[in-house]
């Protein structure tokens, strides 16, 4: 330091400056200066980082804090922050309520028991009334480690279901034994029957007659509903229903005005802008309407009076004949190639096969669901097959000739609505309450 306060420039002009700067230097590193202990007087200054600070609070004993407590505004000590909770113990604070659950019921805790010993003391508790509990290590049964009731081990002298206990009333009856086994015809084993068994019961007279009286009420209304479903009837509704060559009304006329044989459509075609007829007949909606195949010159009606109606369509348009075999609605109709025979189904259950002309059934067909639309198949070489859309999900196809179902198409999530024949007749499409369509190989 001395090296320092000594140093100076050998330049004369700057003299007063370094005057200044070594007495400012003196009074900077004064502080670092050895104490002169030959002077009489010593000067010390002690300094304090520290203020004194008075406590606002009482240090002297422990501030036990709430457990509850979010917000701590003062700096606790270790002692403070570990002591004990004070206050009575919570009696539902044990080790079994205060364990995490780990179920619906609560906790639960683990524990090795074999299947045979669980099963035993299940069934001794459930026929019984006690059972050991699973808690204490000792399996020997007495009242410390017993759940239930205690009367009933002392009765039973702490015996387990699988263990001989005293023989119930129901437990006295006698079987059959024949355990020799050199006895080939007449051993008989564990399996013997008891001595009063009966293998064959007969009912006695007040059980036969009732039994006998709920038959014939059976009998009854299933042979009612057979006589219901084939009562078909048909009713001519004109007078002359052959003209004087002898051809019934499904000969195509020649009168109209229209080419009616002709396979293509006239030159001329308008879009309708007048009513020229209304055909009144049915009593309630009509479900649907088909055309005489080709000629069109007949219209077949089908209704919810459960009745079939064809129509003349030219000249003056009368009801030709009405066709009765339906119990309920009829939901669909179709015409097979040529005319002379139709098809409906109704909310009976039942698909009919009809001769168009004398209005006679032919065929009766149901599975015990209701379809809900009927059609031939287009080909002329499969004229007897039809298929069926049912309730139940699934399309039946039927063989008339037969009366028998030959396929069944189930993919359907809802009842099927619709079929129509695609690519040629080798394929159909079908539609159904699940919102789909689907195509089927025929």
């Amino acid at each position: 330091m001395e090296a320092i306060l000594s140093y100076d420039s050998d330049t004369s002009d700057k003299s007063e400056s370094s005057e200044n700067e070594n007495s400012a230097a003196a009074e900077l590193f004064s502080h670092l200066k050895p104490v002169d202990k030959t002077n009489s007087v010593s000067k010390t200054i002690a300094l304090n980082s520290t203020p004194i600070v008075v406590p606002t609070e009482d240090t002297s004993g422990l501030r036990h804090l709430d457990p509850k407590t979010r917000e701590v505004k003062y700096n606790p000590k270790y002692d403070e922050l570990y002591a004990p909770q004070v206050g009575p113990t919570n009696p539902y604070k044990t080790q079994q309520f205060s364990a995490t659950r780990n179920s619906l019921a609560g906790y639960v805790e683990e524990a090795h028991v074999s299947n045979f010993t669980f099963e035993n003391q299940r069934r001794t508790f459930h026929s019984y009334g006690y059972a050991i509990d699973p808690t204490v290590d000792s399996q020997a049964p007495s009242e410390e480690n017993i759940l239930g009731s205690k009367e009933a081990l002392e009765e039973n002298k702490g015996l387990t279901a699988f263990e001989k206990v005293k023989k119930r009333e129901e437990d006295k009856r006698k079987r059959l034994r024949n355990d020799n086994p050199s006895d080939i015809e007449g051993f008989i084993g564990p399996w013997g029957k008891f001595v009063d068994e009966k293998t064959v019961m007969k009912p006695n007279e007040e059980e036969k007659a009732e039994l006998d009286e709920i038959l014939a009420k059976r009998a009854k209304t299933g042979k009612q509903a057979e006589e219901k479903s084939a009562e078909e009837k048909t009713t001519l509704h004109i007078k002359d229903a052959y003209d004087y060559q002898g051809r019934s009304f499904l000969h195509i006329p020649q009168d109209v005005g229209v080419n009616l044989k002709s396979d293509f459509p006239p030159e001329k075609c308008f879009i309708p802008k007048k009513l020229i007829h209304t055909w009144a007949g049915h009593t309630k909606g009509l479900a649907q309407i088909r055309w005489y195949p080709k000629s069109a010159h007949l219209l077949l009606s089908a209704s919810m009076d459960s009745k079939i109606k064809i129509w003349e369509v030219y000249n003056d348009r009368r009801c030709i004949r009405t066709y009765l075999g339906h119990k309920q609605a009829v939901r669909d109709i179709n015409f097979n190639n040529s005319g002379t025979e139709f098809l409906s189904c109704g909310y009976d259950r039942y698909c009919k096969l009809w001769d168009t002309e004398t209005g006679e059934c032919k065929g009766r067909f149901t599975s015990r669901k209701v379809a809900y639309c009927v059609k031939f198949h287009p080909e002329e070489d499969k004229q007897h097959l039809f298929v069926a859309g049912t309730s139940d999900k699934k399309i039946i196809c039927w063989d008339i000739r037969s009366g028998e179902i030959v396929q069944e198409y189930d993919r359907h999530l809802g009842a099927v609505n619709s079929i129509t024949f695609v690519d040629q007749n080798r394929r159909f499409v079908s539609t159904s309450d699940d919102k789909s369509l689907r195509v089927w190989e025929w």
